[in-house]
Formats: structure tokens, sequence, C-alpha cells
């Protein structure tokens, strides 16, 4: 090759770091500022939480005091079974698409068949009764046993984890909540 076209080609490569670098932190500033998300400081690492990246649009909702409740009942409950952070953010991301984190009871014409709880578990497909599936700790543990049945669960996209378990009509749906999901065990696993 050439010495001009080298030079050339090693002086575009140069510009475009240099812009990247300068413009990066810039960009990265406008879209905290449109974001409406809050930081979080945790321990917990990041690499653990999502270690294969989000998959597609991210959604995210406001909790209240109920659905926090729950967020700390599902990370409890993953503890208690001897899981890790992981396993909670594939609990948490679930529990986002099925319920959006509340304890549904029978919502009549609105329920899918049976589907009851946090994660819309069915009496009727064996997941328990209806007591047991409208207590968080309860359908969090039945939840885990599925996950835990799971050849490679950890090594796999959030999605197709939860997909396993749960059988959904709609199997995509789960990677949607993965952030905010990561983002709340992040914020309660230390506390």
């Amino acid at each position: 090759m050439n010495t001009i076209l080298r030079k050339s080609i090693l002086g575009i490569a140069g510009l475009a770091f240099t812009g990247g670098v300068f413009a990066g932190p810039v960009a990265a500033h406008a879209a905290e500022a449109t974001a409406s998300v809050k930081p979080v400081t945790a321990t917990v690492q990041s690499d653990k939480l999502i270690p294969h990246g989000v998959q597609g649009h991210q959604s995210r909702i406001d909790l209240n005091d109920e659905q926090t409740a729950n967020v700390k009942a599902i990370i409890a409950a993953t503890k208690k079974a001897g899981m890790d952070e992981r396993a909670a953010v594939v609990s948490i991301a679930t529990a986002l698409q099925e319920s959006k984190l509340e304890n549904l009871g029978h919502l009549g014409d609105r329920n899918d068949h049976d589907s009851q709880g946090l994660f819309q578990q069915r009496p009727s497909s064996g997941w328990g009764t209806v007591e047991q599936i409208t207590d968080p700790e309860y359908s969090t543990t039945a939840f885990l046993k599925g996950l835990k049945q799971v050849d490679g669960w950890q090594d796999m996209p959030l999605t197709k984890a939860a997909q396993t378990v749960q059988v959904s009509a709609y199997p995509d749906h789960y990677a949607q909540w993965e952030q905010q999901a990561a983002d709340l065990v992040a914020e309660h696993w230390n506390k």
C-alpha cells in the first residue's frame, strides 16, 4: 500500500475516533437530559445483570409502593432460593411483562383463562392454588424452580429463558423489560 494512501486512511480513522471521543459524552448527556431514568448506584456488576445486552426497544414504567414491595419480594425469594442477581432480573422482567408487577387476582373476562398473580400462573396448569400463586414468595419460587430446570438459562437471552418457563403466546415481549429489571435489581439487591 502506498504511503500517501495509508496516511490518508489512518488520518480519517483518527478523525473518526477523535469525533467519537468528543461527541460520545455530548450525545450521552443529551440522551440523559431527555430520558426520565434515575441513575442507579450499586455494588452489583452490570455485566452480571445483563450479560448478553438488551434486545430491542426497552419499556419502562413508574412503580407505586405495591409494585416496589413486589420487586423486593421477588429479590428476597430469589436469594432464599440460592440464586443470583441474574435470576432476579429474569424474574422481575417476567413479572413486569405478565402483570406490571401487580399481584393480580381473577380479572373476569379480561383474564387469560385462570392466570393470576405476579407471573400470571395458572392453577389449571399445575402452578399451585389461587392462594399460592397470588403469594409473591410462592409464585417467585415456583417460577425460579422452572427456571432452574432450563439447561443453560444463564447463558441465553432473557426472553428465551423466561419463555421456556412461561410458555407465553408472546415470547419476545419479555425482552423489553430487561433494562428496568436490571436497574431494579441493582437498586434493591443489597438493601
